[in-house]
């Protein structure tokens, strides 16, 4: 029998309110498959595991779909039937406007998420986004904990899934604040985690909350095309096991091999550059890996102050695989696009002098770019392989015309 919380998160009232109609509306489908759909980040794994075991609590079925951009094609064959369950799970904010015209009332739809929303149009596309009340996307909370505070509406003695919000949250670089810090103290009062030094440790697993993390990005992104994020949400659930161990290694090791091959490569050559932009593309080098690859490497690379100029952006390119793990062949030959802003540039951005990388790539990629999310320093999309030149040349035009503001 599951305890009652000795502590517990005050909940934002409108989130609350928002999260009970919700729930309201969810026991209509209770003979319903839900399909639950996540993002392949730690963040995105946690979320998802957090809502699958709180749904299954309650009775519900769960399939769970990992992937890496909501491209409208996954959009238009996930809500082509009727009378479906949809979540959502630090992804799809976003593309709410997208989901609402293509659902067009069919399907419940629910979306858990941290991201940059547009709005839903559809009084059946439910958008449970902290941002819509108040709270910073970037900053106070993640998808993680946007999902663990739906399943605490859902119900109160799911406070022990409250350290996956917390794993899920390391990906923000302010540390534990705003929504993260109440659900850090909850955590910590009612011993899910316990404080050992400068680490938070889960109780139940010995393992940090950074060190799943860690295990949990490569496991949904570097094994994205193996199975690295069906066995990331049971590690979330279960604890790492000596399989799920093993594939880590491999893994990490697979991906650094080809890092070194791309830095050497850059400190060498050079990045092809515009009077704002540094860029580069690695075509096929992550080959099998995830596209989340090519954003990690480029966060690492923004903090190289010997391999890149501080006050230019950062794009990175990679090739995408041809198909999607549990959904098929894709129509076309897709680039994924990573933007990160080095340390120097943040503060000009923060100033308005120069624009969030988000929004970078909207304009760079507004008649093309799929997928587009993100937030201030850090954002990525999907584009057709063939367009990365005007993509860059488009870049550098909004760019210099915003300098002009």
């Amino acid at each position: 029998m599951r305890q009652t919380p000795k502590q517990k998160t005050m909940i934002p009232e409108e989130f609350k309110v928002k999260a009970e109609k919700t729930i309201e509306m969810l026991k209509d489908y209770k003979k319903a498959e839900i399909l639950l759909i996540h993002h392949d980040d730690a963040d995105g794994l946690c979320s998802a595991a957090i809502t699958k075991e709180s749904l299954e609590r309650k009775g519900y079925k769960v399939k769970t779909f990992c992937i890496e951009k909501l491209l409208p094609e996954i959009i238009k064959k996930v809500h082509n039937g009727e009378n479906r369950v949809i979540f959502y799970c630090d992804i799809a904010s976003p593309h709410a406007k997208l989901i609402s015209k293509v659902n067009s009332g069919r399907n419940l739809t629910i979306i858990l998420d941290h991201h940059d929303p547009s709005p839903s149009e559809d009084p059946m596309v439910l958008d449970l986004n902290l941002e819509h009340f108040g709270f910073k996307g970037e900053e106070d909370f993640s998808g993680a904990t946007c999902s663990y505070l739906f399943a605490k509406v859902l119900d109160d003695k799911n406070f022990d899934l409250s350290y996956l919000a917390l794993v899920g949250s390391c990906e923000i670089p302010v540390g534990f604040v705003g929504l993260n810090r109440m659900v850090l103290n909850e955590s910590l009062g009612n011993g899910v985690i316990k404080a050992k030094g400068k680490s938070y440790i889960i109780s139940k697993f010995d393992i940090s909350v950074k060190d799943l993390f860690s295990k949990l990005q490569i496991l949904g992104s570097v094994g994205f095309y193996i199975g690295g994020p069906v066995l990331g949400v049971k590690v979330c659930l279960e604890g790492l096991t000596e399989e799920a161990k093993r594939l880590v290694e491999d893994l990490e090791e697979k991906r650094k091999k080809v890092n070194r091959r791309i830095i050497a490569m850059l400190y060498k050559k050079g990045f092809n550059e515009t009077e704002h932009i540094q860029w580069f593309d690695v075509g096929d080098a992550y080959k099998g890996m995830g596209t989340k690859t090519i954003g990690t490497l480029c966060s690492y690379i923004s903090y190289q102050r010997k391999l890149i100029k501080q006050e230019k952006y950062i794009i990175g390119i990679m090739n995408m695989e041809p198909e999607i793990p549990n959904f098929g062949k894709l129509s076309k030959e897709y680039s994924k696009v990573s933007v990160r802003v080095p340390r120097l540039l943040k503060k000009l951005v923060d100033r308005g002098e120069m624009p969030f990388a988000v929004e970078l790539l909207h304009e760079a990629t507004g008649n093309f770019g799929l997928a587009v999310d993100g937030h201030a320093y850090a954002a990525s999309c999907i584009i057709p392989r063939e367009l990365k030149n005007e993509m860059i040349n488009l870049a550098e035009k909004f760019i210099q015309s915003y300098g002009k503001k």
